[in-house]
């Protein structure tokens, strides 16, 4: 709960949160109001995260502190003249602290902060997913725990009809996990998931089939005739034996490669006694192929079983970190990382430090706050590998949180040098290829500016929005609008408009209602403002530019709009697609009269006016698909049943593959779905029969 400060308390409870708010008016010569001082001067000497905010509160950084009032008051008492600090200093309007019990409480929920806040003097790593995992579902039955543990042979007799719930399947998996399943991982791409999946089912045969799929089977599928599966769903193989190979799957995943071969080969020599050759050429087989991949990956096979490399670059006001994995012994690749604000954030990282005896790099600054916000949401390894030393706090205050006592080791030796090496190699790698990037795209942002006059000052600032059409005859009609900012596609601010109450078909119509929603608030704003975009909404502001996907015609439909609105007709641009359609030959034909311009294949300005084109053309149609996917399936029969609400919906479809699959699904399969109740299974069964 967030309360008044009362100036005169001294001391603060743990977790108690005060706040500042200024008026402008009251603000002193020295930039900062009496308040703001006053409430500076009475903060406890006690832990906590303190967070600035300007006077449009937003937040601009969020530190930590052993003492809230000498921290705090450090900034206020220190002169920093034209610094990036002192910018910050100046803009401070208001201010909220958080009292806590210990250094390591005022780490997290720093880091928690940052990433909630996204402050703008804050080195900030943002996520731009989850990790995928690789599932195991279901938990097997106690014969199959005992042939885990090899107490009983596989019976000669296969099953006669047997059940999914009997055979854990393998699969690639990416969301919250769930007791009731075994996961391993994380992986750190999806690409390392099905690898191993691979993997799964060329050494131990595990079948990766829906549910539904594996109830409905009347005979082996292919990966049965290439031996990529045991073909449980026919009852080619027993459960018991299916779950020796699940026990072995896990055991290799675990990285206890060298206890899976000794009791394969355990198995084959004992068939062969009992004059079984048939099933003793197939261990042979698998003990071939397993020690094959273990020959591959030998480089691995150390006595690390988990452990995480990181490595950072800093270079250019950019920042990389390369997090590679190690997981069961084995390397499973890397993930590069790019923290955003690092050149404002080098400006605070000396001044909101406590005093230390050598001073700390910004390579380390850097791999700190990944290490502070990554793991808030990751599993954190036993054992870390970084480039750059970590301070002892923040490794114990991480060890505290997880329950898990954590290694950190900075100059490694053996094969965790190797490991570091290439994982400091592919950050450089990574860092150079993005500066690259960064530096087209800005030469493209300059090309266009210049080839269209627009009247901006701060390439930064250019903001371009592009709009577009899509639908299949008329059918689920949708319209996007993508936005391009500080040199790059902003897709957290895309946005799709479902149209509706036209003609079927009618492009121009569809452009009219898109333009007009989109714009028309903004423009009663400006109007009541003066003119004034910052007055008028601080959130949003008219773009640079707007682009529409289309010639002439649609250009005189934005027109009309913009005309009605009472806004800048130069801001309209169409793209005219050339002859033949070819890529390379649009042109752009403009609202406010001027005359069609051909910037010619080769120009940049043209590149960046096809990229933005060309996604919103993507989103647009994605869009469009889902929309006309939902109709096609009929999915509003599923929604009209109480119970089953968007993601018990969107669940459904996905493992059965439609509602017609949902239909022909019987009570028992419904409800091994995720979230559908035995209950729920019978009441969506009944509504759909």
């Amino acid at each position: 709960m967030t309360t008044r400060s009362d100036p005169a308390r001294q001391q603060a409870p743990p977790g108690a949160v005060t706040e500042t708010a200024l008026a402008p008016e009251t603000l002193q010569a020295s930039g900062h109001s009496a308040q703001l001082l006053s409430e500076v001067a009475a903060l406890p000497p006690l832990p906590g995260v303190y967070r600035f905010f300007d006077a449009q509160g937003s937040v601009l950084y969020v530190g930590k502190a052993i003492s809230l009032k000498k921290r705090v008051a450090s900034y206020f008492r220190n002169q920093h003249g034209g610094t990036r600090i002192g910018h910050m200093v100046g803009r401070i309007a208001s201010m909220q602290t958080t009292v806590v019990r210990s250094e390591a409480e005022a780490l997290l929920l720093e880091n928690n902060l940052i990433k909630t806040l996204g402050p703008k003097y804050n080195i900030l790593f943002r996520d731009d997913k989850s990790y995928p995992y690789l599932k195991l579902t279901g938990i097997a039955d106690a014969g199959g725990e005992r042939a885990r543990r090899g107490l009983i042979p596989a019976p000669a007799a296969p099953l006669a009809r047997p059940a999914p719930g009997g055979f854990p399947r393998v699969s690639y998996y990416r969301g919250a996990v769930e007791k009731k399943h075994r996961y391993y991982g994380p992986y750190p791409s999806a690409w390392a998931v099905k690898e191993a999946i691979l993997l799964m089912q060329k050494l131990f045969r595990l079948r990766t089939c829906e549910d539904a799929v594996f109830s409905n089977r009347s005979r082996p599928c292919l990966l049965y005739q290439i031996k990529r599966c045991s073909a449980p769903c026919v009852g080619h193989v027993s459960e018991d034996a299916y779950a020796q190979d699940v026990a072995n799957a896990e055991r290799f995943l675990r990285g206890d490669a060298g206890q899976v071969l000794e009791l394969l080969e355990l198995r084959m020599l004992a068939h062969a006694e009992r004059l079984e050759f048939e099933q003793a050429a197939e261990l042979r087989d698998q003990v071939a192929a397993l020690s094959n991949v273990l020959h591959q990956q030998s480089v691995d096979n150390v006595s690390d079983r988990d452990v995480d490399i990181l490595a950072v670059k800093v270079e250019g006001g950019r920042a990389c970190v390369n997090l590679a994995m190690v997981r069961g012994g084995r390397h499973l690749g890397d993930r590069p990382y790019f923290p955003a604000h690092v050149e404002d954030a080098v400006a605070v990282i000396g001044e909101d430090e406590e005093p230390v005896e050598q001073p700390v790099s910004i390579e380390a600054r850097v791999l700190e706050a990944f290490v502070a916000q990554h793991y808030l949401d990751v599993p954190v390894p036993p054992s870390l590998v970084t480039s750059a030393p970590v301070r002892a706090g923040l490794v114990d205050a991480l060890s505290a949180q997880t329950g898990v006592k954590i290694s950190v080791v900075h100059q490694p030796r053996e094969q965790r040098r190797i490991w570091l090496e290439m994982a400091q190699t592919n950050a450089d790698l990574q860092l150079a290829r993005l500066l690259a990037e960064e530096g087209s795209q800005q030469a493209r942002t300059r090309a266009l500016v210049q080839a269209l006059d627009l009247a901006v000052d701060d390439l930064d600032a250019l903001r371009v929005e592009c709009f577009d059409i899509s639908h299949t005859a008329g059918e689920a009609t949708q319209a996007s609008c993508v936005v391009f900012q500080n040199h790059r596609m902003q897709s957290a601010e895309y946005r799709r408009y479902s149209i509706e109450g036209i003609t079927p078909g009618d492009d121009y119509a569809a452009m009219r209602q898109v333009l007009t929603r989109r714009y028309s608030k903004l423009a009663e704003a400006l109007r009541e403002s003066g003119g004034d975009a910052s007055r008028a909404i601080a959130t949003a502001r008219l773009p640079d530019l707007v682009l529409v996907d289309g010639g002439k015609g649609q250009v005189a439909m934005a027109r009309e709009v913009f005309v009605a609105l009472g806004l800048d007709l130069s801001l309209i641009v169409g793209v005219e697609k050339g002859e033949g359609r070819k890529v390379g030959l649009e042109e752009l034909v403009f609202a406010d009269g001027r005359e069609k311009v051909y910037l010619g294949k080769d120009s940049a300005a043209l590149m960046l006016v096809a990229q933005v084109r060309d996604e919103a053309h993507r989103f647009a149609i994605t869009g469009m698909r889902a929309k006309r996917a939902r109709v096609r399936v009929g999915g509003g029969q599923l929604e009209e049943i109480p119970g089953v609400g968007p993601k018990r919906r969107a669940r459904l479809l996905q493992r059965f593959g439609g509602v017609r699959g949902v239909g022909l699904a019987s009570a028992d399969d419904l409800a091994t779905v995720e979230g559908i109740s035995r209950e729920l299974a019978e009441d969506i069964y009944r509504a759909l029969h």
